[in-house]
């Protein structure tokens, strides 16, 4: 059997001209970042304006398991089966982070047949929007910690600050460092640290500005500290939001790229989903709406993160619809979350005991898809749920998911195989999804801005992770009270917390019930435009496995890349 890479290695690729004609783009709207791969320039916008938008379809989840769900491998599978359809479609998708890449996770461009490509180039360096990214986060820094060594005009609180540096690297060794050491000429002594850069406020405001001027306002409004007197302290401040800009004027630009079906995939921007909003860029959306006739795009993790914050963040950025989604499920997974067996990641796995028939623990694990399912349907939409199939599912597995999944409010229940067979594995969930597309929907946003920080929080706590009701610290409580002060009061929430519950607790699985949130703090992220309470201690910078990814990866004999996935 080949690995992801080698299907990869062995595809023919068609010319990156060919695929953006296909679709309509023109040769002078391109920027060709070598055979296989461009930017489009956000300015094809102008000349699209006037068509009509196509239909939104969005790929979730259940709560995410280190087995891995095969979201990815779902969304492109499910684009390849839309095009075997004869449906003109597009994928949109997050880059990968190197952190992740070389870490626990490796490559993140689909799998099997189902595959972004040049898989090499997108999982690395790709285009150089990440590196973009933290030039700009970087070079904002170093202004602020420029104004604190000549005197500190500002009056800038040291213990105020709520900026790190950032590299693209999982390091837990920079999570906590001290800087301006050797004397008066290096700096001012303070406690820092590192975050890895998709996990910057940076990312965030790129993948959520609609254009070039919205870009720079975004990034005036960035608060990196506050003065001893409790004022906000921006980039515009401290005069670093106009070269900031300039740094991300490329990495703007959505990058275009294939599938292993020769179907475009605008890939762009990789905000975390546990921390930031989780989504692929607004620019790509809008460009994507307007070329295609059905767009399908990624959030990330489940439906309590990345899904709930595109239909309350991303799409009041973009003001487009959700037409359809889609919630990916494994049965391997459901049993995790039945309790059969106890993963951890990086840690062998029992195989023999997952690929056994075990009902009870699938039908146990069912309550997750039913929270999913109820999740979605909160939003005004009814999901198509698909199984992603694995040889070892037995047919009364899949028919108690399917009596489950309809039962709790699913349009369909079906399975795919687009792993194995690419658009072909995919044709059952494809014709599910259009006629969904055909069903009117409610789409409609969870909470009303005009709501108060606690009852954004609160109605996100109760109605989307199931709990009782919610707690707030002493910061949490010290900083609403300041947000509210300074008029950052009707932001929307992006709630900040673990991805493997839908708690604030990774240990629990399944369906919680009867639990209480606990909000740590809260910070704010003025230029991306939402607020972030913390659900517990949220991890910024990941660290290596004992065995990283890393380790696997090498040049072969012949100089082909080996071991990335």
């Amino acid at each position: 059997m080949l690995s992801d890479l080698e299907i990869a290695q062995q595809a023919k690729l068609r010319p990156i001209t060919e695929i953006a004609s296909s679709i309509g783009i023109k040769e002078e709207e391109l920027e060709l970042y070598g055979n296989y791969k461009a930017k489009v320039k956000a300015s094809i916008l102008d000349r699209l304006k006037d068509r009509p938008q196509a239909k939104y379809i969005v790929v979730t989840c259940i709560t995410p398991t280190p087995l891995g769900e095969g979201k990815t491998v779902t969304t492109i599978g499910l684009s390849q089966g839309l095009a075997r359809l004869g449906k003109k479609v597009i994928t949109t998708l997050r880059e990968p982070s190197m952190g992740p890449v070389f870490g626990i996770k490796g490559g993140a461009a689909g799998g099997g047949y189902s595959q972004v490509v040049p898989m090499e180039d997108l999982n690395l360096h790709f285009t150089g929007d990440i590196h973009a990214v933290g030039a700009a986060n970087n070079l904002l820094c170093a202004m602020l910690d420029t104004h604190l060594q000549k005197g500190n005009k500002m009056n800038i609180d040291l213990h105020s600050i709520g900026i790190n540096r950032v590299v693209d690297i999982s390091d837990r060794a920079l999570r906590n460092i001290v800087i301006g050491l050797g004397g008066k000429a290096n700096g001012i002594p303070r406690e820092t640290g590192y975050d890895i850069t998709v996990a910057s406020e940076v990312m965030a405001i790129l993948a959520l500005a609609t254009n070039i001027f919205d870009l720079r306002k975004r990034l005036a409004r960035m608060t990196v500290a506050y003065t001893t007197e409790g004022k906000p302290v921006t980039a515009e401040d401290l005069k670093a939001a106009g070269a900031m800009t300039v740094l991300l004027k490329e990495a703007l630009n959505p990058n275009l790229i294939q599938t292993l079906e020769h179907g475009p995939c605008f890939m762009h921007c990789g905000p975390f989903a546990n921390i930031a909003h989780g989504n692929n860029s607004v620019l790509a959306d809008l460009i994507a709406t307007k070329l295609a006739d059905y767009v399908v795009t990624e959030s990330g993790f489940g439906s309590d993160m990345g899904f709930e914050k595109m239909c309350n963040i991303k799409c009041r950025t973009s003001n487009l619809k959700v037409d359809c989604a889609v919630i990916v499920c494994t049965i391997r997974a459901l049993k995790m979350h039945g309790g059969v067996i106890k993963v951890v990641a990086g840690k062998p796995l029992d195989m023999d005991k997952l690929s056994r028939e075990n009902l009870p623990a699938v039908e146990k694990g069912c309550e997750n898809l039913a929270k999913h399912i109820e999740n979605v349907l909160l939003h005004g939409i009814k999901p198509v749920v698909v199984i992603n199939s694995f040889p070892t599912d037995t047919p009364a597995e899949i028919e108690l998911i399917k009596e489950k999944g309809l039962q709790a409010g699913a349009s369909a229940v079906v399975t795919h195989e687009g792993w194995a067979k690419g658009g072909e594995g995919c044709l059952e969930l494809a014709q599910a999804v259009l006629e969904a597309t055909e069903k009117k929907n409610g789409f409609h946003y969870l909470y009303p801005l005009e709501a108060s920080i606690k009852e954004k929080i609160e109605l996100i706590a109760t109605k989307i992770y199931g709990a009782d009701g919610v707690t707030y610290e002493e910061p949490a409580e010290r900083n609403i009270r300041l947000f509210e002060s300074v008029g950052f009061g009707k932001l929307p929430i992006c709630m900040a917390k673990t991805h493997l519950s839908l708690s604030h607790d990774p240990a629990i699985k399944g369906r919680p019930r009867h639990f209480t949130v606990p909000i740590r703090d809260i910070r704010a992220s003025v230029g991306a435009g939402f607020l972030y309470p913390l659900l517990g201690t949220m991890m910024t910078m990941p660290g290596l496995p004992s065995v990283p990814a890393a380790t696997k990866v090498d040049i072969d004999e012949q100089g082909n890349t080996v071991g990335l996935f």
